[in-house]
C-alpha cells in the first residue's frame, strides 16, 4: 500500500466521520426543536387551559355577584313596597277612628276585655277616645291616655294580666300576614 493510498483511505475516513458527526448533530438538532415545539405547545395549551378556567371562575364569580345584586334589588324594592303597605294600613286604621263604626268596635272590645279577664277590668285607651270609652267602659275607664293608633288596652286591677286590643298591637300582630298579602 502506497503512502497516498493510506492518505486518501485516511481522508476518506476522516470525511465518513465528519459526515457521521454531522448527520448525528442534524438528528440531535431536529430533536431538540421537536422537543422544544412539544414543551411549548404544552406550555401553550396549559396556561391556554388555565386562562378559560380563570376566565369562568370570573365570569361565574361576577354571574353570581350580579344575581345577588339583583336579588337584594328585588328584597329592598319589595321591602319598600311593603312598608307603604303598612304605612297605608296604620292610616287607614287612623281613618277608622274618625268613623261612625269606631264606636261600636270600642264597644265589643270593653265586652271581650271583660270577659277575657273578668268584671274588674281596667280599660285605657287613646286621648281622642276618653270620651266615649268613659260611657262605655264606665267605672273600669282609666282616664291616662296610652300612645296608641286606636283600640283599646285593658288590665287586671293588679296588673297581673293584660290584654292589648290595640289597633297597633293587633297590626304587629298579624303583621307577617299582612306582609304576605302585601307582597
Amino acid at each position: 500500500m502506497s503512502l497516498e493510498s493510506l492518505v486518501e483511505e485516511i481522508r476518506q475516513h476522516a470525511e465518513a466521520e465528519l459526515r457521521e458527526i454531522a448527520d448525528r448533530q442534524v438528528a440531535e438538532r431536529a430533536r431538540l426543536v421537536a422537543e422544544r415545539d412539544r414543551r411549548v405547545a404544552e406550555v401553550r395549551a396549559a396556561s391556554q387551559r388555565a386562562t378559560e378556567a380563570e376566565v369562568a371562575r370570573e365570569r361565574a364569580q361576577r354571574l353570581a355577584a350580579a344575581k345577588l345584586k339583583a336579588r337584594k334589588m328585588l328584597y329592598e324594592a319589595r321591602e319598600r313596597r311593603i312598608e307603604s303597605g303598612l304605612k297605608e294600613t296604620r292610616t287607614l286604621l287612623k281613618e277608622y277612628t274618625a268613623s261612625s263604626k269606631y264606636a261600636a268596635t270600642l264597644k265589643r272590645m270593653v265586652e271581650v276585655a271583660g270577659d277575657a279577664l273578668g268584671p274588674q277590668v281596667v280599660i285605657s285607651g287613646r286621648r281622642e277616645d276618653k270620651s266615649l270609652l268613659a260611657r262605655v267602659a264606665r267605672r273600669a275607664f282609666d282616664p291616662s291616655p296610652q300612645p296608641i293608633l286606636g283600640g283599646i288596652i285593658a288590665e287586671t286591677p293588679d296588673k297581673s294580666r293584660r290584654l292589648n286590643l290595640s289597633f297597633d298591637e293587633l297590626l304587629r300582630l298579624r303583621e307577617d300576614e299582612v306582609r304576605e298579602l302585601l307582597a
